[in-house]
């Protein structure tokens, strides 16, 4: 059975107090497993900045828990947060958050030294990410010099330098067109599943879906809808299992399709795609 890396148990926040209180989360409950990604979607004003801030550590619930990895991080002193924060989660944001004065290398090193890192050990992690995704010629180059796309992959870079548990990312698509955006989607779910981070992501674009193993919709606080999303096994694409085009039960296990084509190719030799 898979460990549940972080675990979040009845959590509530409440803002303000009597006649002004506002409750901005109500009774939230969720558990996200290593490698798997979490898109969390919602009208403006549901909550769920305040949710991710909380699962970030960045805001204290006002009730109930949140684990990471077995450790309560919401009940713990304030001043152990920081250290948290920096070494146990990755932060992705829609404005990239880059440095301008900084070169692509030195946003990532400058993280890792935070962590504890020497210079020249940073220097060379943050080396090895960047050119890991596709950045190898453009380590010395300033964000303005980077297209949208090459800053979204510095941003993600700097969430990985110091091996987080948790990667939380805040309408990671927002500033990129929709080709880049989905390109970089399948790269932070490449990197979830290949070295189990956990990922929550929160956005409007509905176009990233089929990145995530989980769709859920907040509203007024509250998760309303929880899609559960299947892998058609033919060409790979996450797919609500709802709304596949297709689906066929065989020994015990129903596989969902995108296209009725992946379900013939399929059908017509299941053991090449089971192996």
């Amino acid at each position: 059975m898979t460990t549940a890396r972080l675990q979040v148990t009845h959590v509530t926040k409440q803002f303000g107090t009597g006649a002004t209180e506002v409750t901005a989360v109500r009774e939230v409950s969720l558990t996200v497993a290593p490698g798997e990604i979490v898109l969390i979607m919602g009208p403006s004003g549901s909550g769920k900045t305040t949710l991710l801030s909380m699962l970030g550590a960045l805001l204290k619930p006002s009730e109930g828990t949140i684990a990471l990895d077995g450790t309560t991080i919401s009940a713990l002193a304030e001043n152990r947060l920081p250290d948290i924060r920096l070494k146990q989660f990755g932060f992705v944001f829609q404005d990239f958050n880059l440095l301008s004065a900084l070169t692509a290398l030195e946003n990532v090193a400058l993280v890792a030294e935070l962590a504890g890192a020497k210079h020249g050990d940073a220097r060379k992690k943050a080396a090895a990410i960047l050119t890991e995704l596709g950045l190898g010629a453009r380590l010395n180059f300033l964000p303005e010099k980077l297209s949208g796309g090459e800053k979204q992959r510095v941003a993600i870079a700097r969430a990985l330098v110091n091996d987080p548990a948790l990667i939380l990312a805040d309408e990671p698509t927002a500033n990129l067109d929709s080709k880049i955006g989905h390109e970089i989607m399948r790269l932070l779910r490449t990197i979830a599943r290949e070295q189990k981070r956990s990922v929550i992501i929160v956005s409007h674009d509905q176009r990233i879906k089929d990145i995530a193993d989980r769709v859920l919709w907040l509203e007024d606080g509250q998760f309303k809808e929880m899609r559960t999303m299947a892998v058609d096994p033919v060409c790979g694409m996450s797919i609500e299992r709802e709304n596949a085009a297709a689906k066929l039960l065989l020994n015990g296990t129903t596989f969902y399709f995108c296209a009725d084509g992946c379900l013939s190719e399929f059908a017509q030799q299941p053991e090449k795609f089971l192996n």
